[in-house]
């Protein structure tokens, strides 16, 4: 709970020091009168999870589809292909809904649920958890401030609370479109228990594999208690930058993320993502 509310308190004062009005971004929910159709497709050198890895690298190749009606209500249809070691046609698929709506000029609420169906043994660090329920509140001044609640579950539950602050700079702007970037950092917290899950099913997939395999790092006591308790679990900084014009936009995207030494999958660690996107709206 102490980790939990250090940071409420580091989202708070990211709030209290954002004391500049500003207008609307053109995508705030609060602005949109109409249904909207958008396709989305990334490329990323690496599945991130909170800023975490597998074992193995797994670049990947990721379609989206989203349909928003006007009042905030929308649906998300997403399938995933790993690039490497992998013979599924699709390596996992996702469906989701949910709602955004505003509390204010300044603040506004989404809610979300999704539900991910991946293959037996994914390499996947989430697979175990394919469920997921999100609570995402903003705060929109001259920087933009987040606080994320993610509810994980499945074979094992987790839940992550996610601090971050965010500025979108123009760095042109005119007829031809706009170029854009958007430097951030946020902090993430929470359990571990997926992590305990990958562990096993990975060891038992490799047995199957015939592959030898080494002797556990941690005791099932210390791996459990470590699992359960609420830590930080890493510090990532992350630079978009984009080129947008009326109905696409452009974005190549560096993150850096800093394992803490509470993260299972590689205390201390350090974690580079680069990954390419294409939105396209309807």
């Amino acid at each position: 709970m102490k980790q939990i509310c250090l940071l409420i308190m580091a989202f708070s004062s990211l709030v209290c020091d954002a004391q500049t009005d500003s207008s609307h971004a053109a995508g705030d929910a609060s602005t949109k009168t109409k249904a909207t159709l958008g396709l989305d497709l990334t490329y990323s050198n690496n599945a991130n999870y909170y800023g975490q890895v597998a074992e193995e690298s797994l670049p990947y190749v990721a379609v989206q589809a989203s349909y928003r009606l006007g009042f905030g209500l929308y649906f998300t249809g997403m399938a995933y292909k790993l690039l490497q070691g992998d013979n599924q046609v699709v390596s996992a698929s996702n469906l989701g809904a949910g709602v955004a709506f505003p509390l204010s000029k300044k603040v506004s609420l989404d809610f979300s649920y999704n539900h991910t169906f991946y293959p037996s043994y994914s390499p996947l660090l989430q697979a175990s958890n394919p469920d997921n329920a999100t609570a995402l509140l903003t705060y929109e001044t001259w920087v933009s401030s987040t606080l994320n609640v993610d509810y994980a579950f499945g074979k094992t539950s987790d839940y992550f609370v996610t601090a971050g602050i965010g500025k979108t700079v123009n760095l042109t702007t005119g007829e031809k479109g706009i170029l854009s970037v958007k430097p951030s950092f946020d902090i993430v917290g929470g359990t571990q228990h997926f992590y305990q899950i990958y562990l096993i099913d990975k060891r038992l997939e490799d047995s199957l594999l015939g592959l030898l395999l080494p002797p556990p790092d941690n005791s099932p006591a210390s791996v459990t208690s470590m699992a359960t308790e609420f830590n930080l679990i890493s510090y990532n900084f992350k630079a978009p930058i984009s080129y947008n014009r009326a109905n696409y936009v452009i974005e190549a995207a560096y993150q850096l993320s800093i394992l803490s030494n509470k993260a299972q999958s590689g205390p201390g660690k350090v974690n580079s993502f680069i990954s390419l996107s294409f939105y396209y709206q309807f």
